[in-house]
């Protein structure tokens, strides 16, 4: 499903509107001022390739794709673009969360209003979770991290995404 061909047709398909969804997410995170970022599940790498100047990305992916691996010890922030509602575990997720106090995901967010035969994101064999803010919440407190901010930034241009930024509780 997630091959080479994956990554090309994700490529022609969303580069018109990559740029737009990277300033609003690089928007999104600024107020961990992030110099070194881990990009978790980058898949085509659209995030690194809008970095603000000065800012260095890592991109690591399951994928076979153009990616830089894991390179730091430590990164200031790493993000989960699109990426948890597809694993089957959360387990990696405390190690990878020890190397930040900051962590940026987005996930589809089903509206209480929306049947879920119309809903969009709705896709057994590809979405394999399905989060509320409240269920999003509580799976990052159970790796000692608080969300600081939520919401829909990215609507529009997309449909039913939402976007948070956590924190490590001190």
């Amino acid at each position: 499903m997630y091959d080479v061909s994956y990554f090309y047709n994700m490529l022609r398909m969303y580069s018109p509107t990559a740029k737009q969804i990277c300033e609003i997410r690089w928007n999104f995170v600024k107020e961990c001022k992030p110099r070194v970022v881990l990009d978790f599940g980058s898949g085509c790498g659209f995030f690194k390739a809008f970095a603000p100047k000065g800012v260095e990305v890592d991109t690591y992916d399951l994928m076979e794709v153009p990616q830089t691996g894991i390179q730091h010890e430590t990164y200031d922030l790493i993000t989960f673009w699109d990426v948890l509602e597809h694993c089957e575990s959360f387990e990696f997720l405390k190690a990878i969360l020890s190397r930040t106090d900051w962590a940026a995901v987005t996930v589809p967010i089903k509206p209480d209003n929306v049947k879920w035969d119309d809903y969009k994101h709705y896709k057994p064999l590809e979405h394999i979770h399905h989060f509320q803010y409240e269920s999003l919440a509580a799976l990052f407190k159970t790796f000692g991290f608080k969300c600081v901010i939520a919401g829909q930034p990215e609507c529009p241009p997309r449909e039913m995404i939402g976007s948070f930024l956590f924190r490590r509780a001190v």
